[in-house]
């Protein structure tokens, strides 16, 4: 299959590979469609990729949901607007990760364990997975992306809580 396909009728499709890696291993690696790299952010979307329902409590991420991900050559963060299969906008989920790498037809994101979830009403901010990043020993390792990673999260709540990333995304 080819990265891009033409319609002689449309603009050409460029088609890119998310592969999330996640403790130096791949977690997941999924079809999206590029839908645009100014050189520093890239955005494409792509369908939920999860295996069946995945449900957080305060948002399920189900078969049929669209998710509109923007990513960063020079942040330490992803932003992932969420919307259901009719189109409804469920909320914003955040991936605290290193820089993403785009080669070729394929996009490397490498996740770090923080993450940060914000409704569509705005009325829910919360960090998630705390424990888990405590536990990967990043700090350890390599304090300098533990404490770009802590900054980012705090980056994206205070943008959540003061615009919803009205001003990120635009």
């Amino acid at each position: 299959m080819s990265a891009n396909s033409a319609d002689p009728a449309g603009p050409v499709t460029v088609r890119l590979t998310v592969v999330l890696v996640k403790g130096g291993r791949e977690k997941i690696r999924y079809a999206s469609v590029l839908v645009a790299d100014d050189g520093t952010r890239i955005t494409v979307r792509a369908p939920w990729a999860g295996d069946g329902v995945r449900d957080f409590g305060f948002v399920r991420f189900e078969p049929g949901d669209v998710f509109t991900e923007y990513y960063w050559r020079d942040r330490w963060y992803a932003v992932k607007e969420v919307r259901d299969g009719t189109g409804r906008l469920k909320g914003w989920y955040c991936d605290i990760a290193r820089p993403a790498v785009r080669t070729g037809a394929e996009l490397v994101v490498e996740d770090l364990d923080l993450d940060l979830w914000r409704s569509a009403d705005g009325t829910d901010v919360r960090r998630l997975d705390e424990d888990e990043f405590a536990a990967s020993g990043l700090a350890e390792r390599d304090p300098r992306a533990a404490e770009a990673a802590v900054a980012a999260l705090a980056e994206l709540e205070a943008l959540a809580r003061r615009d919803g990333f009205t001003a990120l995304l635009s």
